[in-house]
């Protein structure tokens, strides 16, 4: 047993002198239950590492004994694991008792090698009519979910791990990076409730946390994720909140270790760590891990260095608009906003193309001409743009749509829309079929056939 002592502690920062220096990445443990927990990031020399703390180092004493356990971080994987709530260790903090007879797999492993990946761009139906035409998600790729608080964000997650569930027979990872407590517990309490916490494993490096844990709590819901991926040959929906906290924890870490920053006080190395998470979401001939990832964007400041490295990962990005929300139009997507690398007519078809091409077109007209509308009056309008007027006013209340998750809030039963039916239902309103019927008909339905003038009332 290799066993060394404390030299010094700073903050998180732990360095131990041991007989033979330990490999980088394996786990040293401390305390007489072994309550603290390093992991190792750098070796100063042949008996000397530097380590970070993945837990409080409150207690921990120069000269006390640490023991090098010969192995990286591991978590435990499995079936049994679905329905539960774990911290980074993959300790159960749900209160339902322990998790046992599960196989353990280290956090750090290589991508999937390019051989092995699936290179045919295939469409990930979610069932809801907004993102699957105008940014429509990628098997196995990465969507970015841009929203402040208040919009949806919480509500339209559950829905989509809902689908998930029901339509596509896989299982979704919930992954609470820097999340505040709060709202990881009100999220479990509505996964509860709305019946799809069964097919979820939920987990949680929390706000409180040391930066440590935060930093590596991505990459054991990824190694939980890519489980279900090769073993048990399923799609996985991996939802992670927020990838901008793990960017955040990565440069707490990076300061502590003292290495000097680059560009407003980032980590040198963000590229190379996010991309060591990134790119472990990709699918393969078996299955799919497709990831959708709340995005933080500090300031508002696209070119913020956080923000590049993440959009060049992402497939898709879907906007939420306060805005939207204050109408009553939920959910509260912004449609001109929202985009997909997937929306080409080789993927997405000539026609899906076509019609989210003239979708975007009818809206970007209303909303220049929103302005004119508010001071003259929408009479004022030649025929032509009032004509588009009304077609953009009836696609906007076409693509809200009453979730599953809500039905017991709302009382209106939730719907799934494929695809398909939603292209029909576009085509027919751009083709001015619905002229004649009152805007409300197409408000909170779903395929376009449920539009009924008793909608009205």
């Amino acid at each position: 047993m290799n066993q060394g002592k404390v030299l010094s502690i700073r903050s998180s920062v732990v360095d131990v002198h041991f007989p033979v220096a330990p490999a980088i990445r394996n786990v040293l443990i401390a305390g007489e239950k072994g309550e603290y927990i390093i992991e190792v990031f750098t070796q100063l020399d042949n008996n000397t590492v530097r380590g970070v703390a993945l837990t409080p180092t409150q207690g921990l004493a120069r000269g006390q004994i640490v023991t090098d356990t010969g192995k990286p971080f591991e978590v435990p994987v499995g079936t049994a694991l679905m329905g539960r709530v774990f911290n980074v260790f993959g300790n159960t903090i749900d209160k339902k008792g322990d998790v046992s007879g599960c196989e353990v797999r280290s956090i750090h492993r290589e991508p999937i090698p390019l051989r092995d990946q699936s290179t045919v761009s295939e469409i990930f139906e979610t069932g809801i009519k907004a993102i699957d035409v105008l940014a429509p998600l990628e098997r196995g790729g990465k969507a970015g979910l841009f929203g402040g608080a208040g919009v949806g964000k919480t509500v339209l997650i559950t829905e989509m791990i809902h689908n998930t569930v029901s339509g596509h027979e896989g299982m979704s990872i919930f992954c609470g990076i820097g999340e505040r407590c709060r709202e990881g517990e009100e999220l479990y309490r509505e996964m509860e409730e709305s019946g799809v916490l069964g097919n979820t494993v939920m987990v949680f490096g929390q706000m409180n946390e040391p930066p440590g844990a935060r930093f590596r709590v991505g990459h054991a819901a990824l190694t939980m994720a890519e489980y279900f991926r090769d073993d048990a040959k399923q799609d996985v929906l991996l939802m992670i909140d927020n990838i901008f906290r793990f960017i955040q924890a990565g440069m707490e870490v990076s300061g502590l270790l003292g290495q000097l920053p680059s560009r407003l006080g980032y980590q040198p190395t963000l590229a190379t760590e996010l991309a060591e998470l990134e790119e472990r979401i990709c699918n393969t001939k078996t299955g799919a891990i497709t990831s959708i990832q709340a995005v933080y964007v500090p300031a508002d400041d696209f070119t913020d260095p956080s923000a590049v490295h993440t959009f060049g990962h992402l497939s898709a990005t879907i906007a939420l608009s306060r805005k939207r929300a204050s109408e009553g139009l939920y959910p509260a997507i912004d449609l001109l906003q929202s985009g997909s690398k997937m929306l080409m007519p080789n993927i997405a078809g000539e026609r899906h193309y076509k019609i989210a091409q003239e979708i975007r077109k009818t809206l970007a007209v209303y909303e220049d001409l929103k302005d004119i509308i508010a001071m003259l009056g929408i009479s004022e309008l030649s025929r032509e743009d009032q004509r588009t007027v009304f077609r953009a006013r009836r696609l906007e209340r076409f693509f809200t749509q009453p979730f599953f998750v809500t039905e017991q809030f709302t009382g209106t039963a939730g719907k799934m829309v494929s695809r398909e039916d939603t292209l029909n239902g576009c085509e027919r309103i751009l083709n001015d079929e619905f002229a004649d019927m009152p805007e409300r008909a197409l408000y909170m339905i779903g395929p376009i056939e449920e539009a009924k003038i008793e909608n009205v009332a």
